[in-house]
Protein backbone atom coordinates (compact mmCIF):
# COMPACT_ATOMS: atom_id res chain seq x y z
CA UNK A 1 0.00 0.00 0.00
CA UNK A 2 1.35 3.11 -0.92
CA UNK A 3 4.81 2.04 -1.97
CA UNK A 4 4.98 4.40 -4.47
CA UNK A 5 4.18 7.38 -2.76
CA UNK A 6 6.52 6.27 0.04
CA UNK A 7 9.57 5.74 -1.92
CA UNK A 8 9.18 9.27 -4.29
CA UNK A 9 8.16 11.28 -1.07
CA UNK A 10 11.45 9.27 1.23
CA UNK A 11 14.00 10.44 -1.98
CA UNK A 12 12.70 13.87 -2.49
CA UNK A 13 12.50 14.78 0.80
CA UNK A 14 15.96 13.15 1.77
CA UNK A 15 17.16 15.25 -1.22
CA UNK A 16 15.20 18.28 0.44
CA UNK A 17 16.70 18.10 3.76
CA UNK A 18 20.28 17.56 1.54
CA UNK A 19 19.91 20.92 -0.45
CA UNK A 20 18.83 22.77 2.79
CA UNK A 21 21.34 21.82 4.83
CA UNK A 22 23.65 22.55 1.81
CA UNK A 23 22.68 25.88 1.52
CA UNK A 24 23.06 26.97 5.24
CA UNK A 25 27.06 24.97 4.95
CA UNK A 26 27.57 27.23 2.26
CA UNK A 27 26.29 30.47 3.99
CA UNK A 28 28.95 29.61 6.95
CA UNK A 29 31.62 29.21 4.78
CA UNK A 30 30.97 32.27 3.27
CA UNK A 31 30.61 33.93 6.83
CA UNK A 32 34.01 31.94 7.99
CA UNK A 33 35.56 33.37 4.91
CA UNK A 34 34.51 37.28 5.72
CA UNK A 35 35.71 36.67 8.79
CA UNK A 36 39.01 35.93 8.57
CA UNK A 37 39.48 37.75 5.39
CA UNK A 38 39.04 41.30 7.33
CA UNK A 39 38.07 40.35 11.02
CA UNK A 40 40.08 43.74 12.01
CA UNK A 41 38.21 45.59 9.49
CA UNK A 42 34.54 44.43 10.51
CA UNK A 43 35.49 45.26 14.34
CA UNK A 44 37.38 48.44 13.63
CA UNK A 45 34.26 49.60 11.25
CA UNK A 46 31.47 48.34 13.48
CA UNK A 47 33.25 50.73 16.59
CA UNK A 48 33.66 53.86 14.64
CA UNK A 49 29.90 53.45 13.44
CA UNK A 50 28.76 52.71 17.47
CA UNK A 51 31.02 55.89 18.50
CA UNK A 52 29.91 57.99 15.31
CA UNK A 53 26.05 57.68 16.15
CA UNK A 54 26.93 58.36 19.97
CA UNK A 55 28.30 61.77 19.57
CA UNK A 56 25.49 62.22 17.00
CA UNK A 57 22.40 61.16 19.04
CA UNK A 58 23.93 62.48 22.31
CA UNK A 59 23.65 66.19 23.79
CA UNK A 60 27.09 68.17 24.50
CA UNK A 61 26.08 68.38 28.06
CA UNK A 62 25.61 64.70 28.58
CA UNK A 63 28.76 63.81 27.09
CA UNK A 64 30.41 65.95 30.19
CA UNK A 65 28.78 63.85 32.49
CA UNK A 66 29.57 60.62 30.56
CA UNK A 67 33.60 61.52 30.21
CA UNK A 68 33.12 62.69 34.17
CA UNK A 69 31.46 59.23 35.27
CA UNK A 70 34.53 57.14 33.32
CA UNK A 71 37.26 58.90 34.63
CA UNK A 72 35.17 58.14 38.46
CA UNK A 73 34.68 54.22 37.49
CA UNK A 74 37.27 53.33 35.69
CA UNK A 75 36.82 49.43 36.39
CA UNK A 76 33.26 49.07 35.74
CA UNK A 77 33.59 51.00 32.56
CA UNK A 78 36.58 48.58 31.63
CA UNK A 79 33.71 45.47 32.52
CA UNK A 80 30.91 46.95 30.34
CA UNK A 81 33.81 47.25 27.38
CA UNK A 82 34.55 43.83 27.99
CA UNK A 83 30.94 42.79 28.13
CA UNK A 84 30.27 44.51 24.53
CA UNK A 85 33.66 42.30 22.84
CA UNK A 86 31.93 39.80 24.40
CA UNK A 87 28.58 40.28 23.10
CA UNK A 88 30.13 40.99 19.95
CA UNK A 89 32.04 37.42 19.80
CA UNK A 90 28.44 36.09 20.37
CA UNK A 91 27.05 37.56 17.42
CA UNK A 92 29.40 35.91 15.03
CA UNK A 93 29.50 32.39 16.82
CA UNK A 94 25.56 32.56 16.49
CA UNK A 95 26.00 33.82 12.50
CA UNK A 96 28.12 30.68 12.15
CA UNK A 97 26.53 28.11 13.81
CA UNK A 98 23.29 29.05 12.29
CA UNK A 99 21.24 30.39 8.74
CA UNK A 100 18.49 31.94 7.24
CA UNK A 101 17.03 30.85 3.68
CA UNK A 102 15.24 33.13 1.17
CA UNK A 103 12.13 32.33 -0.51
CA UNK A 104 14.00 32.27 -3.33
CA UNK A 105 16.13 29.59 -2.63
CA UNK A 106 13.10 27.48 -0.69
CA UNK A 107 10.95 27.69 -3.93
CA UNK A 108 14.38 25.90 -6.06
CA UNK A 109 14.64 23.43 -3.09
CA UNK A 110 11.17 22.45 -2.61
CA UNK A 111 10.78 21.61 -6.68
CA UNK A 112 11.91 18.15 -6.25
CA UNK A 113 9.53 17.23 -2.99
CA UNK A 114 6.41 19.26 -5.17
CA UNK A 115 7.20 17.10 -7.97
CA UNK A 116 7.17 13.80 -6.18
CA UNK A 117 4.45 14.72 -5.18
CA UNK A 118 2.76 15.26 -8.44
CA UNK A 119 3.54 12.20 -9.88
CA UNK A 120 1.50 10.48 -6.53
CA UNK A 121 -1.47 12.15 -8.06
CA UNK A 122 -1.57 14.70 -4.65
CA UNK A 123 -3.58 17.60 -5.53
CA UNK A 124 -2.30 21.32 -6.22
CA UNK A 125 -3.82 23.06 -3.24
CA UNK A 126 -2.15 19.99 -0.55
CA UNK A 127 0.99 20.29 -2.15
CA UNK A 128 0.42 24.29 -1.66
CA UNK A 129 -0.82 23.87 1.51
CA UNK A 130 2.55 21.76 2.76
CA UNK A 131 4.51 24.48 0.93
CA UNK A 132 3.25 27.44 3.25
CA UNK A 133 3.69 25.34 5.82
CA UNK A 134 6.90 24.88 5.58
CA UNK A 135 7.94 28.06 3.86
CA UNK A 136 6.61 29.40 7.59
CA UNK A 137 9.14 27.77 9.69
CA UNK A 138 11.99 27.55 7.04
CA UNK A 139 12.10 31.04 5.11
CA UNK A 140 13.77 34.30 6.91
CA UNK A 141 14.29 32.18 10.17
CA UNK A 142 17.51 31.71 12.06
CA UNK A 143 17.53 28.31 12.42
CA UNK A 144 20.50 26.42 13.73
CA UNK A 145 21.92 23.43 11.48
CA UNK A 146 21.59 20.39 13.62
CA UNK A 147 17.55 20.96 14.29
CA UNK A 148 17.21 21.40 9.71
CA UNK A 149 16.13 17.78 9.71
CA UNK A 150 14.21 18.03 12.76
CA UNK A 151 12.35 21.14 11.60
CA UNK A 152 11.54 19.71 8.54
CA UNK A 153 9.90 16.20 9.68
CA UNK A 154 7.82 17.39 11.86
CA UNK A 155 6.51 20.09 10.11
CA UNK A 156 5.67 17.81 7.00
CA UNK A 157 3.77 15.14 9.84
CA UNK A 158 1.93 18.07 10.79
CA UNK A 159 0.69 19.40 7.95
CA UNK A 160 -0.38 16.08 6.75
CA UNK A 161 -2.20 15.42 9.96
CA UNK A 162 -4.35 18.95 9.59
CA UNK A 163 -4.98 17.49 5.57
CA UNK A 164 -6.16 14.18 6.70
CA UNK A 165 -8.02 15.27 9.80
CA UNK A 166 -11.93 15.87 9.76
CA UNK A 167 -14.38 16.47 12.55
CA UNK A 168 -15.11 13.65 14.74
CA UNK A 169 -17.76 10.98 12.18
CA UNK A 170 -18.93 8.15 14.27
CA UNK A 171 -20.99 6.55 11.64
CA UNK A 172 -22.70 4.01 14.55
CA UNK A 173 -23.33 7.03 16.79
CA UNK A 174 -25.01 8.63 14.51
CA UNK A 175 -27.06 5.19 13.09
CA UNK A 176 -28.61 5.34 16.42
CA UNK A 177 -30.39 8.19 16.78
CA UNK A 178 -32.87 7.84 14.15
CA UNK A 179 -34.90 4.49 13.05
CA UNK A 180 -34.72 3.72 10.29
CA UNK A 181 -31.85 5.79 9.27
CA UNK A 182 -31.45 5.82 6.06
CA UNK A 183 -28.15 6.07 4.03
CA UNK A 184 -27.75 6.78 0.34
CA UNK A 185 -24.63 5.20 -1.43
CA UNK A 186 -23.38 6.52 -4.96
CA UNK A 187 -20.05 6.85 -7.24
CA UNK A 188 -18.75 6.51 -10.44
CA UNK A 189 -18.78 3.06 -12.35
CA UNK A 190 -16.74 0.71 -10.84
CA UNK A 191 -15.72 1.96 -7.87
CA UNK A 192 -16.49 -0.81 -5.75
CA UNK A 193 -19.69 0.16 -4.32
CA UNK A 194 -21.70 -2.74 -4.31
CA UNK A 195 -19.13 -4.64 -2.52
CA UNK A 196 -19.08 -1.79 0.22
CA UNK A 197 -22.54 -2.18 0.49
CA UNK A 198 -22.15 -5.54 1.52
CA UNK A 199 -19.01 -4.82 3.80
CA UNK A 200 -21.55 -2.39 6.15
CA UNK A 201 -24.44 -4.55 6.21
CA UNK A 202 -22.17 -6.88 7.83
CA UNK A 203 -20.04 -4.74 10.27
CA UNK A 204 -23.77 -3.59 11.37
CA UNK A 205 -24.93 -6.78 11.53
CA UNK A 206 -21.59 -8.00 13.99
CA UNK A 207 -22.27 -5.00 15.76
CA UNK A 208 -26.01 -6.20 16.07
CA UNK A 209 -27.63 -3.73 13.73
CA UNK A 210 -30.40 -5.00 11.42
CA UNK A 211 -30.16 -3.70 7.90
CA UNK A 212 -32.43 -3.75 4.20
CA UNK A 213 -30.59 -3.08 1.23
CA UNK A 214 -32.56 -1.39 -1.55
CA UNK A 215 -31.63 -2.90 -5.01
CA UNK A 216 -31.80 0.52 -6.59
CA UNK A 217 -29.26 -0.03 -9.84
CA UNK A 218 -31.68 -1.15 -12.19
CA UNK A 219 -29.68 0.00 -14.70
CA UNK A 220 -26.43 -2.20 -14.75
CA UNK A 221 -26.26 -6.02 -16.06
CA UNK A 222 -26.28 -8.29 -13.22
CA UNK A 223 -26.06 -5.59 -10.47
CA UNK A 224 -29.55 -7.40 -9.19
CA UNK A 225 -27.67 -10.59 -9.22
CA UNK A 226 -24.76 -9.50 -7.64
CA UNK A 227 -26.45 -7.78 -4.92
CA UNK A 228 -28.30 -10.85 -4.12
CA UNK A 229 -25.52 -12.65 -3.83
CA UNK A 230 -23.89 -10.24 -1.23
CA UNK A 231 -26.93 -9.91 1.03
CA UNK A 232 -27.69 -13.71 0.55
CA UNK A 233 -23.98 -14.62 2.16
CA UNK A 234 -24.64 -11.69 4.85
CA UNK A 235 -27.85 -12.96 6.13
CA UNK A 236 -29.68 -9.76 5.68
CA UNK A 237 -33.12 -8.92 3.54
CA UNK A 238 -33.05 -7.30 0.23
CA UNK A 239 -35.41 -5.41 -1.50
CA UNK A 240 -35.89 -5.57 -5.36
CA UNK A 241 -37.61 -4.68 -8.82
CA UNK A 242 -37.17 -5.54 -12.14
CA UNK A 243 -34.40 -4.43 -14.34
CA UNK A 244 -35.76 -0.89 -15.75
CA UNK A 245 -38.01 0.13 -12.88
CA UNK A 246 -37.89 3.44 -11.22
CA UNK A 247 -34.65 3.25 -8.82
CA UNK A 248 -36.31 6.03 -6.80
CA UNK A 249 -39.52 3.39 -6.26
CA UNK A 250 -37.68 0.65 -5.10
CA UNK A 251 -35.65 2.65 -2.69
CA UNK A 252 -38.87 3.79 -1.21
CA UNK A 253 -40.34 0.26 -0.89
CA UNK A 254 -37.25 -0.61 1.04
CA UNK A 255 -37.61 2.44 3.65
CA UNK A 256 -41.13 1.38 4.18
CA UNK A 257 -40.21 -2.28 4.75
CA UNK A 258 -37.87 -1.11 7.35
CA UNK A 259 -40.26 1.12 8.95
CA UNK A 260 -42.72 -1.96 9.34
CA UNK A 261 -40.34 -4.44 10.37
CA UNK A 262 -38.97 -2.10 12.91
CA UNK A 263 -35.40 -2.48 10.37
CA UNK A 264 -32.49 -0.10 11.84
CA UNK A 265 -30.87 0.77 8.65
CA UNK A 266 -31.27 1.26 4.99
CA UNK A 267 -28.53 0.86 2.55
CA UNK A 268 -29.39 1.93 -0.86
CA UNK A 269 -27.45 1.10 -3.35
CA UNK A 270 -27.56 3.09 -6.88
CA UNK A 271 -26.01 2.92 -10.13
CA UNK A 272 -22.26 3.91 -10.97
CA UNK A 273 -22.53 6.77 -13.16
CA UNK A 274 -20.43 9.63 -14.30
CA UNK A 275 -20.44 12.93 -12.98
CA UNK A 276 -20.95 14.47 -16.11
CA UNK A 277 -23.85 12.36 -17.65
CA UNK A 278 -26.88 15.06 -16.80
CA UNK A 279 -29.81 12.15 -17.25
CA UNK A 280 -28.15 9.74 -14.47
CA UNK A 281 -27.44 12.82 -12.39
CA UNK A 282 -30.75 14.00 -12.55
CA UNK A 283 -31.91 10.23 -11.37
CA UNK A 284 -29.35 10.25 -8.44
CA UNK A 285 -30.83 13.58 -7.27
CA UNK A 286 -34.62 11.96 -7.75
CA UNK A 287 -33.79 9.22 -5.69
CA UNK A 288 -32.41 11.90 -2.68
CA UNK A 289 -35.56 13.73 -2.94
CA UNK A 290 -37.76 10.97 -2.58
CA UNK A 291 -35.80 9.47 0.19
CA UNK A 292 -34.11 12.44 1.94
CA UNK A 293 -31.25 9.62 3.35
CA UNK A 294 -29.77 10.99 6.81
CA UNK A 295 -26.24 10.07 5.24
CA UNK A 296 -25.00 10.10 1.55
CA UNK A 297 -22.06 8.90 0.94
CA UNK A 298 -19.85 9.15 -1.69
CA UNK A 299 -17.82 5.77 -2.64
CA UNK A 300 -14.66 6.60 -5.09
CA UNK A 301 -12.10 4.60 -6.40
CA UNK A 302 -8.26 5.35 -4.76
CA UNK A 303 -6.72 4.08 -8.37
CA UNK A 304 -8.34 7.02 -9.63
CA UNK A 305 -5.66 9.70 -8.65
CA UNK A 306 -6.84 13.45 -8.85
CA UNK A 307 -9.96 12.75 -11.26
CA UNK A 308 -11.59 11.48 -7.57
CA UNK A 309 -11.17 15.37 -6.54
CA UNK A 310 -13.76 16.43 -9.56
CA UNK A 311 -15.66 13.98 -8.64
CA UNK A 312 -16.23 14.15 -5.00
CA UNK A 313 -16.71 17.98 -6.15
CA UNK A 314 -18.81 17.28 -8.58
CA UNK A 315 -21.63 15.07 -6.59
CA UNK A 316 -21.49 17.28 -3.78
CA UNK A 317 -22.48 20.13 -6.13
CA UNK A 318 -25.98 18.00 -7.16
CA UNK A 319 -26.33 16.26 -4.34
CA UNK A 320 -24.54 16.80 -1.44
CA UNK A 321 -22.01 14.67 0.10
CA UNK A 322 -22.14 13.72 4.36
CA UNK A 323 -18.74 11.32 4.01
CA UNK A 324 -16.50 9.83 1.77
CA UNK A 325 -15.31 5.55 1.29
CA UNK A 326 -12.20 4.83 -0.38
CA UNK A 327 -11.69 1.34 -2.09
CA UNK A 328 -9.02 -0.44 -3.37
CA UNK A 329 -6.86 1.34 -0.82
CA UNK A 330 -4.56 -1.70 -0.48
CA UNK A 331 -3.68 -1.70 -3.82
CA UNK A 332 -3.20 2.03 -4.39
CA UNK A 333 0.75 2.75 -4.74
CA UNK A 334 0.41 6.57 -5.11
CA UNK A 335 -2.03 7.64 -2.62
CA UNK A 336 -3.01 10.65 -3.59
CA UNK A 337 -6.54 10.61 -3.99
CA UNK A 338 -6.54 9.79 -0.32
CA UNK A 339 -4.51 12.81 0.60
CA UNK A 340 -6.61 14.83 -2.15
CA UNK A 341 -10.44 14.04 -1.82
CA UNK A 342 -11.10 15.05 1.82
CA UNK A 343 -8.89 18.26 2.28
CA UNK A 344 -10.13 19.74 -1.05
CA UNK A 345 -14.09 18.99 -0.50
CA UNK A 346 -13.69 19.43 3.58
CA UNK A 347 -15.62 15.88 3.76
CA UNK A 348 -14.50 12.99 5.97
CA UNK A 349 -13.11 10.35 5.04
CA UNK A 350 -14.78 7.16 7.37
CA UNK A 351 -13.58 3.91 5.57
CA UNK A 352 -11.03 2.81 3.80
CA UNK A 353 -11.64 -0.52 1.20
CA UNK A 354 -8.88 -3.01 2.17
CA UNK A 355 -9.89 -6.25 -0.02
CA UNK A 356 -12.73 -8.44 -1.33
CA UNK A 357 -13.59 -10.05 1.90
CA UNK A 358 -16.36 -8.65 3.94
CA UNK A 359 -14.23 -7.77 6.52
CA UNK A 360 -11.63 -5.37 4.51
CA UNK A 361 -13.17 -2.27 5.61
CA UNK A 362 -10.70 -0.37 7.59
CA UNK A 363 -11.75 2.26 9.35
CA UNK A 364 -9.91 5.77 8.48
CA UNK A 365 -6.82 6.66 10.51
CA UNK A 366 -4.73 9.68 9.91
CA UNK A 367 -1.72 8.53 11.91
CA UNK A 368 -1.76 5.02 10.95
CA UNK A 369 -1.88 6.20 7.28
CA UNK A 370 1.16 8.13 7.58
CA UNK A 371 3.07 5.32 9.35
CA UNK A 372 2.19 3.88 5.77
CA UNK A 373 3.90 6.07 3.75
CA UNK A 374 6.67 6.88 6.14
CA UNK A 375 6.21 10.09 7.82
Amino acid sequence: MFNFLKQKLKSALNKFKRDVEETAEEKEEKIKAEKKEKPEEIKKETEKKEIKETKEEKPEQEKETEEKEIKEKPKETKKEIKKEKKGFISRVKEAITTTTISEKQFDKLFWDLELAMLESNVAVSVIEKIKENLKSELVDQRIKKSEIQKIIEETLKKSLLEILSFEKFDLFNKIKKKKPFIICFFGTNGSGKTTTIAKIAKTLKDKGITSVIAASDTFRAAALEQIEEHAKKIGVKLIKHDYGADAAAVSYDAIQYAKAHGIDVVLIDTAGRSHSNINLMDELNKIIRVTKPDLNIFVGDSLTGNDIVEQVQKYDSVVGINAIILTKADVDEKGGSILSSGYVTKKPIIFLGTGQDYDNLEEFNPEKLLEKIGV
